[in-house]
């Protein structure tokens, strides 16, 4: 068995007490290749942020358990090296779907996971938490639990609709299962489509799609009733039209992709939401420069030609997300 901090990563515990009294958020970042994750690493350090570094399952099965937590352990050691003397990373799971897979990223050097039984009965989504949480819990790991169900596509996790979380289940749930931190849905999604065309109307001046507004009053009640608990949102990438503009005029074909307006997330992350997941910009960033570079430098096959500009453009979209959506900068 390994420890995460023998590879010098923390939990969430201390993270989100400050996020949360500070009105700030946490920038949950997913990432599956070395790209992504000195982009992560190097926005981080040169924002002196605090940051958790998300893999999902798909991910584990893409780029390898193993080879991830020896990627994790670099980070720590590679913020250092730029100058970050003690940085705060979290390696967590994002949507684990088992205990089996929560237990062996334990065992194997994470020091967050998510266990996702929203889609099973409520009792069978406490029974399941409560597993998880009690394994974690003695091994000093800290666990997210949802309640409630985002629509739209990631890896494996998929809905074709959502289900608002219920602020009257919150207080139990949260109580019997002892998660550290909930995971609710008020109406972000997963993906580069967040919502259908009729969910939306048009900007009639630009023709873009624009999303309907988050639930708020369903987050205000819920912290309500758990002042002070630390709240994850899923599903909460922006989508940026210039991106997706790069993308379509370089031979890509992404039609009304839309996501979360900005300025929802910022006042989302003034309140008790300290976790902000963030996958499908940092997709749309590195797929936008790549196909910038092959359209105007076809003659390029060296990788290191195009993802250099890839992990430019992806550490640009951290950094900006860092400090003007989140907030999270200057906190360590």
């Amino acid at each position: 068995m390994t420890s995460y901090k023998e590879l010098g990563l923390v939990n969430t515990t201390e993270m989100f007490k400050k996020a949360v009294a500070g009105g700030y958020a946490i920038p949950a970042f997913n990432f599956n290749t070395l790209e992504q994750m000195q982009a992560i690493v190097q926005a981080a350090v040169e924002t002196k942020s605090p940051v958790i570094m998300q893999v999902s399952k798909g991910a584990r099965n893409y780029a390898n358990g193993t080879i991830l937590r020896y990627m994790a352990q670099g980070a720590v050691e590679y913020a250092k090296e730029l100058g970050c003397e003690n940085p705060q990373i979290v390696l967590h799971l994002d949507h684990g779907d088992s205990f089996e897979l929560c237990k062996d990223c334990i065992d194997n050097g994470f020091s967050s996971v998510m266990i996702d039984g929203s889609s099973l009965p409520y009792e069978d989504n406490i029974a399941l938490t409560k597993k998880v949480v009690e394994y974690a819990h003695a091994h000093d790991v800290t666990v997210e639990a949802e309640l409630g169900v985002l629509a739209g596509v990631e890896d494996e996790v998929a809905s074709e609709v959502s289900h608002y979380t219920k602020p009257e289940e919150v207080i139990d749930f949260a109580t019997r299962s002892g998660c550290d931190s909930l995971a609710i849905s008020i109406g972000t999604s997963h993906g580069a489509y967040k919502f259908t065309p009729d969910q939306c109307t048009r900007d009639p001046k630009t023709g873009k799609l624009v999303p309907p507004p988050l639930a708020f009053d369903i987050l205000h009640e819920i912290e309500s009733k758990l002042p002070g608990f630390p709240i994850v949102l899923h599903g909460s990438s922006s989508v940026p039209q210039d991106e997706v503009d790069t993308i379509n005029a370089h031979g890509g074909k992404l039609p009304d992709a839309v996501g979360i307006p900005e300025e929802q997330l910022r006042e989302a992350s003034k309140s008790a939401v300290c976790k902000i997941n963030i996958d499908s910009d940092s997709r749309l960033a590195m797929t936008a420069a790549i196909r910038k570079h092959f359209d105007e430098k076809p003659g390029d096959f060296d990788p290191r030609q195009y993802l250099k500009p890839a992990r430019e453009n992806m550490k640009k979209m951290y950094i900006h997300k860092i400090v003007d959506v989140l907030g999270s900068n200057d906190k360590l």
